[in-house]
């Protein structure tokens, strides 16, 4: 469907006095030098982008790119436009998963599409704060796509503050005194930061062109905005790797626990097992049906094994405790 599609001219919006959904009318509405046009779109069908792509002369790969919506992010140029796809990111906190969705840009002379794909990621209040700053809007289709990737890595951020949260979570599990099972959590979490790794990595090189104004199609002048895109990202991916260096730094001390968990049973049970034996010992060797032993017909015999056990149980007792066995 068409979110939106609206005229700037210098900086402001300019109403056409026609519906968004009449493309041809704003499109034609681009009479002065510096005019262009926003086109938004979210889950379009095959033939509102093919009618698009007819209006804007979009480049018939690039379309198909975009309606598959399965694509890595990257920056490609077709001709004189520039097609560029960004991954989307939200966190569901219930799940500890990173969902992904895709946004599509085709820049060109006096136009910018975007196409979007997914729930969590209106471009909505993108527009209105650059709608809202007319100094940054001047720039044209360049600072739609300031804004557009701006909006992604913001998103990016807060991400990886959940994520963050997460993973602390689970380092105080580790290390907590109770019996915890963290193993498949970790797991989880390694693959939502494998994830978001696949989005924010191969979006920094293309940012790194533009924030030193060298990609044609993207103004020189909004090269600054860029670099303050380009650092957040940069600081993005080193929280990711920080991050995936705890939790495999969390499973190892997982394992450890586990290990010492396991130590600390079997000494439990060597010492139960050890109060158990040395009575039965005692028991084996007075139960034996021989004729001639030693205080057999004794009448202190009997009152005499019960109390060796009992010493001996006290012994092996005695000495697990002090080993901390117990």
């Amino acid at each position: 469907m068409i979110v939106d599609n609206a005229l700037y001219r210098n900086g402001e919006r300019v109403d056409l006095g026609c519906s968004p959904g009449d493309l041809a009318a704003v499109r034609t509405g681009a009479t002065k030098e510096h005019d262009f046009v926003w086109v938004g779109l979210h889950d379009p069908t095959s033939e509102e982008l093919d009618h698009v792509a007819q209006l804007y002369g979009l480049h018939e790969l690039a379309v198909e790119d975009a309606l598959s919506a399965h694509q890595r992010p990257k920056v490609e140029r077709y001709g004189d436009s520039l097609f560029i796809v960004l991954k989307t990111l939200w966190y569901v906190d219930e799940d500890d998963a990173v969902e992904t969705g895709e946004i599509s840009l085709f820049v060109g002379h006096g136009f910018i599409v975007s196409v979007r794909h997914g729930t969590g990621a209106s471009l909505s209040q993108a527009r209105q704060r650059l709608e809202a700053s007319s100094k940054v809007l001047v720039h044209g289709p360049s600072a739609v796509v300031y804004a557009v990737v701006d909006d992604v890595v913001d998103r990016y951020e807060s991400v990886a503050g959940s994520l963050q949260e997460d993973v602390d979570e689970v380092e105080e599990s580790v290390f907590s005194t109770e019996r915890t099972n963290d193993s498949a959590r970790i797991y989880v979490l390694k693959r939502e930061l494998a994830e978001m790794r696949r989005a924010v990595l191969p979006l920094r090189e293309p940012m790194n062109r533009f924030a030193v104004g060298t990609v044609g199609g993207i103004h020189a002048e909004a090269a600054p905005y860029f670099r303050d895109v380009a650092d957040h990202l940069t600081r993005v991916a080193e929280t990711i790797d920080t991050l995936d260096s705890l939790l495999s730094s969390a499973f190892d001390a997982h394992l450890a626990q586990i290990s010492i968990q396991q130590n600390d049973d079997m000494r439990r049970i060597s010492a139960a097992v050890g109060l158990v034996a040395a009575p039965t010992l005692v028991a084996g060797i007075y139960g034996m049906n021989f004729d001639h032993m030693p205080e057999l017909h004794w009448m202190y015999g009997y009152p005499m094994a019960l109390g060796l056990m009992l010493l001996s149980s006290l012994t092996v007792f005695v000495i697990s405790k002090r080993s901390g066995w117990l």
